[in-house]
């Protein structure tokens, strides 16, 4: 529409680790799971502990008072759950991918600009109440629009720094939203990939090209969604035909 539009991309401090088990069983709770579930999540991570080498020197064991693992399933899903009230009531637009955290929005006039001022100030009280921290260093402003008014904003007393362009959930997002160097670059590994199935699969058939294509080509180009279907098709027929057709 031709608006100016503000993204910050927000990143907290040692994410997953940083997780209070008992403010985490409260908002279990609160979301209506039973009491024998939370006593079950309370138990899974309680006493537990860990240790450190470094240069084969080993630390001694350390209880962890916070946190939820990695690597499993159960991890992120409690992660998301726990910040799951990050939004409440939230002026301007947020979006949550797992501790990929963006703010935006509209700042055509200084009422927009103090909105999402005025969301910054509640996600570092949300912070604040739930014992998290904002890595302030890797928190960026990204001015989209051509009169972009460039204003400014703070997180808690840090302003925090504008940037030209910045990574968002895989893609590389720039000021004036050119997506020709994204997708070159998933397409070059789309062929890539398809180049490593066309010289280690002597099978050309249907059946074996078909699901591996989908399953491993496929998932690369689907990262563009946010760039719209022609551009995903059109990548998808490039890549058909670079490999043969092999796949039609």
């Amino acid at each position: 529409m031709g608006k100016a539009v503000n993204l910050i991309y927000l990143d907290f401090r040692k994410a997953f680790d940083m997780v209070s088990h008992s403010i985490l069983a409260s908002k279990l709770k609160k979301y209506g799971l039973d009491e024998w579930t939370i006593r079950w999540i309370e138990s899974w991570l309680d006493c537990r502990t860990q240790w450190v080498v470094i240069n084969g020197l080993m630390s001694s064991w350390q209880p962890v008072s916070s946190g939820v693992p990695q690597g499993l399933v159960l991890g992120p899903v409690l992660f998301n759950i726990f910040i799951n009230d990050l939004d409440d009531g939230m002026n301007c637009s947020l979006s949550k991918f797992a501790n990929d955290i963006k703010l935006g929005g509209e700042v055509d006039k200084l009422k927009g600009r103090n909105r999402v001022q005025s969301d910054l100030d509640k996600l570092e009280d949300w912070a604040k109440r739930n014992l998290m921290r904002f890595n302030k260093d890797k928190c960026r402003v990204l001015h989209l629009g051509r009169k972009n008014p460039m204003y400014c904003y703070r997180l808690g007393t840090d302003w925090l720094s504008s940037r030209s362009a910045e990574k968002d959930v895989g893609i590389t997002v720039d000021e004036k939203m050119d997506t020709s160097q994204p997708c070159a670059l998933v397409a070059k590994k789309a062929n890539s990939i398809l180049g490593c199935i066309s010289r280690s699969i002597a099978s050309r058939s249907r059946e074996v090209i078909i699901p591996l294509s989908s399953a491993l080509v496929r998932a690369h180009l689907s990262i563009l969604s946010s760039f719209g279907p022609p551009t995903i098709e059109g990548m998808w027929t490039n890549c058909r035909e670079s490999s043969g057709g092999q796949q039609k």
